[in-house]
């Protein structure tokens, strides 16, 4: 049994709940769109357009950290979307949720996330976000050991490489 725990970060548009559950599908454990453990206020101010704030954020990052925790002391994996585009929400789900969390990072460029934005139907998170979004992103150091994937590649590619990543990390 798997019982990694990994978070999907990046910007709106980069994959994290695609990647994440074709990730957690392969390791045979479950996966938590992070997006469902927001507020139905932060949903309606992004809905409209409206940038989340820090402490916005915050009880959306605590709860996404108390199911990092409920999965480590259950001994199970766990794959999880959530933007974490700052060093202080990852140390926040770090020390919060789980110290071992692996950050899963899909990187990708602006005119990538805007044309798949552009594509994308029936989500809550609206094409004007995108350079809100960008202007806070404050992406992994080496120091915080995140594995990071270049979002052109295939999901079918990029969920592979992550797969044999997890087989050649303990768990």
């Amino acid at each position: 049994m798997h019982t990694g725990l990994y978070v999907m970060m990046g910007v709106c548009g980069s994959g994290k709940s695609l990647i994440g559950a074709k990730l957690a599908r392969e390791l045979g454990v479950e996966f938590v769109e992070g997006d469902d453990l927001h507020p139905p206020d932060n949903v309606k101010r992004m809905a409209a357009g409206t940038p989340l704030t820090d402490d916005d954020r915050h009880g959306w990052l605590l709860a996404i950290a108390a199911r990092l925790r409920e999965a480590r002391r259950a001994g199970i994996g766990l794959v999880i979307s959530c933007s974490a585009l700052k060093r202080r929400y990852r140390d926040l789900l770090r020390s919060s949720g789980d110290a071992s969390v692996r950050f899963v990072y899909l990187a990708g460029s602006r005119a990538l996330i805007a044309e798949r934005m552009a594509s994308r139907r029936g989500h809550f998170m609206p094409q004007s976000l995108i350079d809100s979004q960008f202007s806070i992103l404050e992406e992994p150091t080496p120091d915080e050991r995140a594995w990071v994937c270049d979002i052109s590649k295939t999901p079918e590619t990029i969920v592979a490489d992550l797969v044999a990543r997890t087989a050649s990390r303990p768990a």
